[in-house]
C-alpha cells in the first residue's frame, strides 16, 4: 500500500483476507507506515514487513514475493504510485514487488478528486490498463477534509469480494483490467420487493440482493455505467455507481419503464413478489381475540402484480440484451431446466439463470448453482460463489450484444 490517509482502511482489508484462510503480506511503502506503523500490520498479517529491496538481500524478497503471490492488491494507490508502476520503476520494494509479479495484480486509487482527474493520472490508469492491470475506480464521497467527490478509496469488503474473485477466477482480470464493458449502460435490479398489507405488514421474500450486488459490482469494474435499482437489499450498494431505492413490484414497474430503454444489458435479479393485496388496510390488521383465537382465520384478497420481465422483453430494442431470473424449486435437475426452458419461452427474455431454491438454498448464501439457459443452445451451470455466477452471467449477455457505434463489427 501507498501513504494516503485511506491506508487505515487497508487494515480492514487484510483482517478479511487472512480471516477467509489467506496468507496476506503486506509490503507499504515508507510514506504508508507514517499512516499506519509497522507493528499494526505485523500483527494483522502474521507476518515481518519490509519497504525496501536492502531490507532482505539474501532472499532477494522482492522476486520471492512477487512469485509466490497468487495477487498483488495496492490498496491505497496514490496518485504518485500509480505514476510509478506506469513508469515501470522499481524504486521500493512495492513497485520491484509489482515488476516482478506475474500473478494478476488490482490497484485501487485513493487520492483527492483534482488528482484522479488530472490528465497525467487519467492517462497513467490508462497505461496500467492496457498492461493487464486491473485499476478499480474509486468511490464518491467525502475526502480528507470539507471536500468531496470521487476519489474515496472503496470500502474494504468490497475490495475484498474482488480480490477472492481474482483468486477464484485469475483470467477475468484481463477482461477488468481490458474493460470490455466500456461505454455500455447496464442495469441489475437486485433485493426482494414488498406488498404491503397494512402500515407495520407485507408480503415479502427472503432475496438478500447479493446477486444484483456481485452483477453490479463485476458490471462496473468491467467498465460500464451501471445503475442498481434496489428492493429492501441487505447487502450496501458497490461504490461508484448509481441506486435508485424501491419497494413494490409497482415501483419496479415505474423504474424499469424509465431506466429499462436507454440501457444496453438489463438483468432483472429482483425477486418481484407475483402477488399483492387487492387493498391494502390504512389501520393496523388486529389480531381475533376472545377465549380460543388460536386458528382463526383473516381473509387478504390478492391480485397478480405487473409482469415486469415480460414487459421489458416485450419492449426491448434490437441489440437490447435482457436476462431474467427464475428461483424454482424441482425435484431434479432435468425437471428444473425444463422448468427454465418454459419460463424463457414465456417471459420473452434473451437469457434465463435459474436457481434451485429447494431447502433453503441460495437465498443469503454466499454461494450459489445456477444454469444460465439460453432461447438456443444448452445451458451454462456455474457453482461457486455469487461473482463466479456474475461473471458467467455478464459474460453470455456480452456475446449477444450488437456492436457498440463506434466499434467495428467482430
Amino acid at each position: 500500500m501507498a501513504g494516503g490517509i485511506a491506508a487505515y482502511k487497508s487494515c480492514y482489508l487484510v483482517r478479511r483476507l487472512a480471516a477467509a484462510g489467506h496468507q496476506v503480506r503486506v509490503v507499504p511503502t515508507e510514506a504508508a507506515l507514517n499512516f499506519v506503523g509497522r507493528p499494526t500490520w505485523e500483527a494483522l498479517s502474521g507476518h515481518p514487513v519490509h519497504t525496501g529491496v536492502f531490507d532482505d538481500v539474501p532472499g532477494v524478497e522482492h522476486v520471492r514475493l512477487g512469485g509466490e503471490a497468487d495477487l498483488v492488491v495496492v490498496a491505497p494507490a496514490t496518485a504518485d504510485l500509480l505514476a510509478r508502476v506506469a513508469a515501470g520503476r522499481a524504486d521500493d520494494l512495492l513497485t520491484a514487488t509489482v515488476l516482478a509479479t506475474r500473478a494478476p495484480v488490482l490497484m485501487a486509487p485513493a487520492m483527492h478528486t483534482a488528482m484522479w482527474q488530472n490528465p497525467a493520472t487519467r492517462d497513467n490508469v490508462a497505461t496500467l490498463r492496457r498492461r493487464g492491470i486491473v485499476v478499480k475506480d474509486p468511490a464518491v464521497g467525502r475526502l480528507t477534509g470539507p471536500d468531496s467527490g470521487p476519489g474515496r478509496l472503496p470500502e474494504p469488503d468490497e475490495l475484498a469480494e474482488l480480490a477472492e474473485f481474482l483468486l477464484e477466477c485469475p483470467g477475468a482480470a484481463a477482461q477488468l483490467a481490458g474493460q470490455d464493458l466500456s461505454g455500455r449502460r447496464v442495469v441489475v435490479t437486485a433485493g426482494g420487493t414488498r406488498e404491503a398489507l397494512d402500515p407495520v405488514r407485507y408480503l415479502g421474500n427472503s432475496s438478500s440482493g447479493r446477486m444484483g450486488r456481485a452483477l453490479a459490482l463485476l458490471a462496473a469494474a468491467r467498465g460500464a455505467d451501471v445503475t442498481l435499482v434496489a428492493a429492501h437489499v441487505d447487502v450496501p450498494a458497490p461504490s461508484a455507481i448509481e441506486q435508485v431505492a424501491i419497494s413494490s413490484t409497482e415501483d419496479l414497474s415505474a423504474a424499469m419503464t424509465e431506466l429499462a430503454p436507454d440501457a444496453d444489458i438489463v438483468v432483472m435479479a429482483v425477486a418481484a413478489a407475483d402477488f399483492t393485496p387487492v387493498s391494502r388496510s390504512q389501520l393496523k390488521i388486529k389480531k381475533h381475540e376472545g377465549a380460543d383465537p388460536i386458528g382463526a382465520r383473516t381473509r387478504i384478497d390478492l391480485t397478480q402484480t405487473p409482469d415486469v420481465l415480460a414487459a421489458i422483453s416485450a419492449a426491448r430494442r434490437p441489440g437490447q440484451v435482457i436476462v431474467g431470473f427464475a428461483a424454482e424449486t424441482a425435484p431434479d435437475r432435468d425437471a428444473l431446466l425444463e422448468l427454465a426452458a418454459a419460463k424463457l419461452a414465456r417471459k420473452g427474455c434473451d437469457l434465463l439463470a435459474v436457481n434451485d431454491v429447494s431447502a433453503g438454498k441460495v437465498f443469503g448464501m454466499v454461494d450459489t448453482d445456477v444454469t444460465v439457459v439460453r432461447q438456443q443452445g444448452p445451458g451454462r451451470r456455474v457453482m461457486g460463489s455469487k461473482m463466479l455466477a456474475a461473471q458467467a452471467i455478464l459474460d453470455e449477455a456480452r456475446s449477444l450484444l450488437a456492436p457498440a457505434p463506434d466499434a467495428p463489427a467482430s
